[in-house]
């Protein structure tokens, strides 16, 4: 007798299962991009996504269907990276509200899930292309479909569905010339393969480790100090005479009414007035709350004000002052207070002391890049480009800092741009726009144009219309040896990179410059930047303007530092 149902409990473990089976493929993943540059790849991407929500799954412990399909969609949403991270985002958006309402899943159920996660995803892409994760996920879709029809054994449905799903994605080369002429299948359909394969693997019993303590996992998430103090950590004893706040008091809040930003910032300076040692952490349903006080009750009082109370304790520290709980709390709170301390300055430094009209958020890659953006205007940078592509957290984040009514959100990458849409969508009390840059000189461009005195939806349009003006070219090195447009590419060699495909293929970084300007300036270009990267030594990117100037005389030639790695130079005209 086969599987007929499934439970919460088993879609847990099919979901950790189906992460570890990405991760653990993500380099070959990477190894299947088409273009043989060395940023942000389609496995790290979508494994940094499903990570980011399989996190949230492995703190479930018994949990719902609701709370599970709640986990995964606000998971993988949030930590989307990249054009693939985000449509495998979309994909379990749309699965998980179709499971969310059920308490056990059958064939029937799988089909229609797997039916809307792919009608999701599909709407969250402008202009789908086929031959891609999206092709993969529908051929696996219309399976499921037939499937349903002709068996209620999950096992039997499931194994059909995945060979309907590798048939599929061995065809994407035939699809897309690209795929074809570099004589790989799509990484991004290989990857949800990976999912799908791994799922079932957990689900079946085939795996059954299920912890999350991969390299993969650790980049998912932000370092969690350890609760506890562990050997060799500095300790120090206390004299009762020292202690000002004499009742180590602890309690935990079951929250009943919403609980703000604004509000935890009250509890904690309420709690900061009677005592000291202060740690307040909390989630969606409760605060745990720390404090050192002459005073609990009064603490107590202050927290049925948002819900009712748990977990209620009280030592007094003039008599138990040796134990390992009271230096553990004091280093906790003072950790705490440092991170504190830290997150204002910081906040000090990108936030906007008054609210304005319009704020302005970059994607940059570089410290000389980024002060270019912070002189024309920028409000809050964030950390990434070709090397690190931001997650849609990332952008909710910054979204958050920048006090404006209007924000405009310029990528610089077009592998950014759909992450940068999924959080203006979240967004509820800001007009948040998005510049559809695909390159920092297009974004620099485009914010120099911004204009004041004209709306939001026409400054858009001139910005856009500004921004696409200007050529770019990108200098780097191939990571692999292929032949894109025709032209051989050995692994090593220099590459310039237009903003529609291959403009030369040479030895060194500043052949391929000179190539590059040579192959995009025409008799309308009058200006040209060049921004030099990490790796290029200042007079090395000397003799390449000096050279441009010669070459091209009745051209402008800037030269500027960039910063950027991977990239040695970055060229815009205009």
């Amino acid at each position: 007798m086969g599987m007929s149902t499934i439970n919460a409990g088993m879609v847990k473990n099919a979901f950790l299962a189906g992460a570890k089976g990405l991760s653990d493929k993500k380099e070959w993943i990477n190894e299947l991009n088409v273009f043989p540059v060395p940023d942000g790849d389609t496995g790290t991407n979508m494994t940094l996504t499903i990570m980011a929500a399989a996190k949230e799954v492995a703190a479930l412990e018994d949990p719902s269907m609701e709370q599970l399909a709640k986990a995964i969609s606000s998971g993988s949403l949030r930590g989307a990276r990249g054009n693939s991270g985000v449509i495998l985002s979309q994909l379990l958006r749309g699965f998980t509200k179709e499971i969310k309402t059920v308490d056990e899943i059958d064939t029937t159920t799988l089909a229609n899930a797997m039916v809307r996660g792919t009608e999701t995803a599909y709407k969250a892409v402008m202009k789908p292309k086929e031959g891609t994760i999206l092709t993969v996920a529908k051929g696996m879709a219309d399976k499921a479909l037939e499937m349903a029809v002709e068996t209620d054994d999950i096992e039997t449905f499931a194994k059909a569905v995945i060979e309907e799903g590798d048939r599929v994605l061995n065809l994407t080369p035939e699809m897309l010339p690209v795929l074809k002429q570099a004589g790989v299948v799509d990484s991004g359909g290989q990857g949800l393969m990976q999912v799908m394969k791994g799922a079932f693997d957990g689900l079946t019993g085939k795996v059954t480790d299920f912890t999350l303590d991969g390299p993969a996992a650790a980049a998912s998430a932000p370092a969690q100090k350890p609760a506890q103090t562990g050997n060799g950590a500095a300790r120090t004893d206390i004299d009762t005479a020292d202690i000002k706040f004499g009742y180590c008091t602890e309690f935990i809040i079951k929250l009943e009414k919403p609980y703000t930003e604004e509000d935890e910032a009250e509890l904690k300076k309420y709690l900061g007035s009677i005592g000291d040692s202060l740690v307040v952490v909390s989630d969606d349903e409760i605060v745990k709350i720390h404090v050192h006080t002459n005073h609990p009750g009064l603490a107590f009082e202050k927290g049925l004000t948002y819900g009712s109370l748990s977990r209620m304790k009280v030592d007094n520290m003039r008599e138990e002052h040796e134990e390992r709980v009271i230096q553990d709390s004091e280093r906790l709170a003072k950790e705490q207070a440092q991170d504190d301390a830290a997150k204002q300055e910081e906040a000090k430094e990108q936030e906007p002391e008054e609210r304005k009209e319009y704020g302005f958020i970059a994607v940059s890659c570089g410290d000389g890049l980024s002060e270019i953006f912070k002189g024309i205007g920028a409000d809050y940078l964030i950390e990434g480009g070709q090397t690190m592509n931001p997650s849609t957290e990332d952008m909710l984040n910054a979204i958050a800092h920048v006090n404006a009514d209007h924000i405009f959100i310029l990528p610089n990458n077009k592998n950014i741009i759909m992450a940068a849409n999924q959080a203006r969508d979240l967004t509820e009390d800001k007009e948040i726009i998005v510049v559809p840059s695909k390159t920092v000189p297009q974004g620099i461009t485009a914010l120099v144009n911004f204009m004041p005195d004209l709306t939001s939806e026409e400054n858009l349009e001139n910005m856009t219309a500004e921004m696409n003006r200007v050529k770019t070219a990108q200098i780097t090195y191939a990571v692999r040896t292929t032949n894109i447009d025709g032209m051989d590419i050995e692994k090593g060699d220099i590459m310039a990179i237009g903003d529609k495909g291959m403009l030369a293929v040479e030895h060194s970084p500043e052949e391929a410059a000179r190539a590059a300007l040579k192959a995009m300036l025409d008799e309308d270009s009058e200006l040209v930047t060049i921004y030099y990267g990490s790796d290029v030594k200042e007079e090395d990117a000397e003799k390449l303007k000096e050279d441009a100037e010669k070459e091209f005389p009745d051209k402008e030639i800037e030269l500027q530092y960039g910063g950027q790695p991977i990239y040695y130079y970055m060229i815009s005209a205009e």
